[in-house]
């Protein structure tokens, strides 16, 4: 079955005149059918840890809008919650969480074999959606990277700049660098028993890549996806992996080919012309439209999803957005594009 998924023969190479498409956080507020359910679940974390709840609301837009993949539906910090770290979500303000700033906090973790149970319906998600997504729809695992994690579970919140976080990796390296290591180690537990419950992908968000400079990018955002891929190609044999730098700049040059990803996101910071040239010679890209047009809709949506087709064609392309689609897009405009891009 899996040669006839239009997003597995792009991450395998293939060039097509319609790439395959999906958006970040296609299963989100913008839906009404969302909304609905995420109000039957109660809270968000309610939502994550309900399968058959997080279940539906992965296959809404699959419903709505045909996609070639699917995401599974959770949260890059129910990791840390199953490492132990407290999590709860403060409406219109986003997560909080207790914060780890020393060893003695690191210590109190879990290791990387005492996620599961708690994991136990996020990995019951995965197998209801590997059997009711529709036969031509790819379902994508996901994790957030460790640095991304660990800005959040230094700081408590996700902050501005991530200062905290760069904080501790200067002030007590040592810390920081096991702390990483551990998230690194738990990611590759998490996301491998993602695809033993029927994922067919895995993707990668390092968010906050883009804030890590030099030397620290290579060691905190590049060595870790080298790890996490290269530990998951060798227990699933053929698996595709999508790493997701985001505003890694001039560091998306030769990431593919660092990390051994099959296929590199892209932010809208770059523009389509400079990653053909840099970035899509050593494989697969996806991206990397603006959100904000979704929003804004109109010609300027249709000119802009052409465009980005067109600059793209040439090799394998995933068309996705250049971060997750917002709350106030407008459902419509998601026709609109598809539209566009499939004419």
């Amino acid at each position: 079955m899996a040669e006839t998924k239009k997003l597995l023969r792009a991450l395998s190479g293939e060039t097509m005149d319609v790439p395959p498409v999906w958006l970040m956080r296609q299963a989100g507020r913008y839906l009404p059918e969302y909304r609905a359910t995420r109000a039957e679940a109660g809270d968000f974390l309610s939502l994550c840890y309900n399968s058959e709840l997080a279940a539906e609301v992965t296959l809404q837009p699959i419903r709505r809008y045909g996609f070639d993949a699917a995401i599974l539906f959770a949260d890059i910090l129910l990791l840390p919650q199953a490492l132990g770290a407290e999590l709860w979500f403060e409406t219109g303000e986003g997560p909080r969480m207790s914060t780890i700033t020393d060893a003695q906090g690191l210590k109190a973790l879990k290791g990387k074999d005492d996620i599961h149970d708690h994991m136990a319906p996020v990995y019951e998600t995965c197998r209801i959606l590997s059997r009711e997504l529709p036969k031509e729809t790819t379902l994508i695992g996901f994790a957030g990277a460790p640095w991304t994690v660990a800005t959040y579970m230094i700081a408590g919140r996700g902050t501005k700049d991530q200062a905290p976080a760069h904080a501790l990796r200067t002030e007590d390296e040592a810390t920081f660098a096991a702390l990483i290591d551990l998230l690194t180690d738990a990611t590759i537990e998490y996301l491998s028993k993602q695809v033993e419950a029927g994922c067919e992908v895995v993707k990668i968000f390092d968010s906050w890549a883009g804030s890590l400079k030099g030397e620290a990018f290579d060691k905190y955002a590049m060595e870790p996806a080298k790890r996490i891929i290269a530990e998951m190609k060798a227990r699933h044999p053929g698996l595709p992996c999508i790493a997701f730098p985001r505003e890694a700049g001039d560091k998306y040059v030769g990431f593919a080919k660092a990390t051994g990803a099959d296929c590199v996101a892209l932010d809208n910071s770059v523009s389509a012309e400079w990653a053909v040239e840099n970035v899509q010679k050593d494989g697969c890209v996806q991206g990397n439209m603006d959100p904000k047009l979704m929003v804004t809709g109109g010609q300027a949506l249709i000119d802009e999803t052409r465009r980005i087709k067109e600059a793209f064609s040439k090799g394998p392309h995933i068309f996705n957005l250049g971060h997750g689609i917002t709350p106030d897009a407008d459902p419509e405009n998601v026709t609109v594009m598809l539209e566009a891009l499939r004419a």
